[in-house]
């Protein structure tokens, strides 16, 4: 496939990895077919970690979560998503087992993604960002601290302001070509809720991501994180979020940034702090200043539950944006601007 997109209806591309990007592509498939995910490929935790340890593969977990977002076969879904809980395949989800096979079969992992996006029957595409075989560090400018892959970054509480950190990986990353042109052929970009080290920054880092957004005539949308990451974010507030994003991206090149202005319920707030999360501040003040539209809304979704089965990784966040509601503000901001 050269293209990533069709002539007709509006073209969207979903920037990020994991549960944010699936949650944003379950509801912005209801507007249109033609949806390019560009997923993170720095994932080296739980499942996917132990596949790539063991059998050398890419990473299959952020891609799963996407192909089955964009899935309309809801039984096939359920089999992608099945995680097994007993013996050998314990905590590992069937889907990232089939991914993995597929890739071996194959000698490709962008054939594996095509062949599981016809068993799953995809509106779309799934594009990983790049096909190289990297690894995330994260590193401060002293060399006081040198960090390796995702899943010890994700787990550190930092000793020093992560906004003073440099990431990038290794080795050097080549951009997918797929995914630039999803990004340049786009009306609409979105940069889709995540941990802003682990699944939004190393995609971002990549070498031509940035110049691809910036060049890009897309509507370039930040849905901002509802809550901080307890030893990494904290205390940090919407604009913070936004202004690493284009750090990461070395250029200014947000039109929109969404938050959040939805107060929870005590007994939802209660639940974020037992996660180490607070509610990220929107500091309107400051968003007033900037090059972008901050535009807020009430996004607060229900709580995901806990995956028992998921055994190889550890504690996962289960809060959660109104999809639904984010993405209808995409599409209305999107076409007040075309009209």
């Amino acid at each position: 496939m050269n293209e990533p997109f069709a002539k007709n209806e509006v073209k969207i591309a979903v920037i990020g990895g994991g549960t944010g990007s699936f949650t944003m592509l379950s509801s912005l498939k209801r507007y249109t077919k033609q949806i390019a995910a560009i997923v993170s490929m720095a994932d080296d935790g739980g499942s996917t970690g132990v596949l790539r340890d063991e059998l050398g593969t890419l990473p299959p977990g952020d891609v799963r979560q996407c192909l089955v977002a964009l899935s309309d076969s809801p039984k096939v879904r359920e089999l992608f998503e099945y995680r097994f809980d007993t013996g050998t395949f314990s905590g590992h989800s069937f889907g990232n087992l089939l991914l993995t096979a597929l890739e071996k079969i194959t000698g490709d992992f962008s054939q594996a993604v095509e062949t599981a996006s016809e068993i799953l029957r995809i509106n779309g595409v799934v594009i990983p960002a790049t096909l190289d075989n990297i690894r995330l560090k994260m590193e401060w400018a002293d060399k006081s601290l040198i960090l390796h892959g995702e899943r010890v970054i994700d787990s550190e509480f930092f000793a020093h302001d992560p906004r003073r950190a440099i990431l990038s990986l290794t080795p050097d990353a080549s951009p997918n070509p797929m995914a630039i042109s999803a990004i340049e052929q786009a009306d609409i970009v979105v940069i889709a809720p995540g941990d802003l080290y682990t699944s939004l920054g190393p995609l971002l880092v990549i070498d031509g991501i940035g110049e691809a957004l910036r060049k890009s005539k897309a509507k370039k949308f930040y849905v901002a994180n509802l809550v901080s990451k307890q030893g990494q974010t904290d205390g940090f507030a919407v604009s913070d979020h936004a202004r690493e994003i284009e750090r990461f991206a070395g250029t200014p090149f947000l039109d929109y940034v969404l938050y959040n202005q939805e107060a929870p319920t005590e007994e939802i707030a209660k639940r974020y702090e037992e996660e180490g999360g607070y509610v990220t501040l929107a500091d309107t003040d400051e968003l007033s200043k900037m090059r972008y539209e901050a535009v807020g809304g009430n996004f607060l979704g229900s709580m995901a539950n806990d995956n028992g089965a998921d055994t190889l990784i550890g504690k996962r966040s289960l809060i959660r944006h109104d999809a639904k509601a984010v993405a209808k503000l995409i599409l209305d901001l999107y076409h007040s601007h075309e009209s």
